[in-house]
């Protein structure tokens, strides 16, 4: 099969976890043990996010006054170096010498006039309490909301609308090569106003929805959207949190879910089986490969005659 896999920035770097070079290659290394396992068998694609990278890289470039900080486009283009460059070294060590692993810096186009550049809804960066957000915004100008009780730095987050470099990403796959590429949800750029050129903007595309648009425009057989829990869960933090086992593209439409979490996961799913009548996944990146026999994860799916509401035993999965 070819398989799209979507790695959480999260995953390569936990919540509860300093960003240090050490504690990035330690989950790279363990999120190359599953994938290799996956790729053993597979035609794979990997992309990732990068909201934790990307956000450190910019308080790096905050603090050099010397010059000004440099833009997102080109701070997500660095995370896209970095994290390939330990993921591909790391499945290598893992895959055949003859399998070829590669990563591509993948330019993604948006709409220059994408509303999103006036309503900032991505989360980047470290945690912070909400005593550090309000001194943070006030001294650097930066949007801050809130993620679960604590707070990050959010920025626009346009709409995909183009993957560039496809012919190179198909080129690659026929050659039996693992590639890795749409980190960080891809590069993002605009058209010039004239419509001769493409400029970089200021945004963090969102990785669950470029990952959708690149494993359609892939004809991907499914997309796996891996991240740190493991599925989609219903009331989420409450007593009656259960998670969601088969599920339709419509039925998931009928619940809410948080827009800077699992909200885009979802639709990312939705878009793609919607688009295509194949499989969508998202669940621990610990279960890939029960992800992909359908017995771990949340399986979106058009089918409905085999579509059970909930799994039998939601507490045999910590969220």
């Amino acid at each position: 099969m070819r398989i799209v896999v979507a790695l959480g920035g999260n995953a390569l770097l936990r919540r509860d976890q300093p960003p240090t070079a050490e504690n990035q290659l330690a989950n790279i290394r363990r999120a190359a043990v599953q994938l290799a396992r996956v790729a053993a068998q597979h035609n794979l694609v990997l992309t990732h996010g990068n909201g934790p990278q990307v956000g450190l890289l910019a308080l790096q470039a905050e603090a050099y006054v010397q010059v000004d900080a440099y833009p997102l486009d080109v701070l997500g283009a660095q995370t896209d170096g970095m994290i390939g460059y330990l993921l591909e070294q790391e499945l290598a060590n893992l895959l055949p010498a003859t399998r070829a692993v590669t990563t591509l810096m993948t330019r993604v186009e948006v709409n220059a006039h994408d509303p999103a550049f006036t309503h900032p809804s991505k989360p980047i960066g470290p945690l912070y309490t909400q005593a550090q957000s309000v001194q943070i915004a006030a001294a650097k100008g930066w949007s801050m909301a809130a993620d679960g009780a604590a707070f990050r730095r959010v920025v626009a987050s346009p709409q995909p609308q183009r993957v560039l470099g496809l012919q190179a990403i198909r080129w690659l796959l026929a050659h039996d090569a693992l590639v890795i590429a749409a980190g960080g949800g891809g590069i993002p750029v605009a058209r010039n106003t004239e419509g001769d050129g493409l400029h970089g903007v200021e945004a963090v595309i969102d990785k669950d929805l470029c990952s959708s648009l690149l494993a359609r425009e892939l004809h991907a057989d499914v997309l796996v959207i891996a991240t740190d829990v493991a599925a989609v869960y219903l009331d989420w933090g409450k007593p009656t949190q259960r998670a969601l086992n088969k599920v339709t593209p419509q039925a998931l439409s009928e619940h809410a879910f948080a827009a800077g979490s699992m909200g885009p996961k979802v639709q990312a799913a939705q878009a793609f089986v919607l688009a295509t009548g194949r499989r969508a996944v998202i669940g621990s990146l610990e279960h890939i490969e029960a992800m992909l026999a359908g017995s771990a994860g949340t399986q979106v799916c058009l089918a409905t005659a085999d579509t059970l509401p909930y799994m039998s035993n939601v507490n045999s999965l910590d969220p």
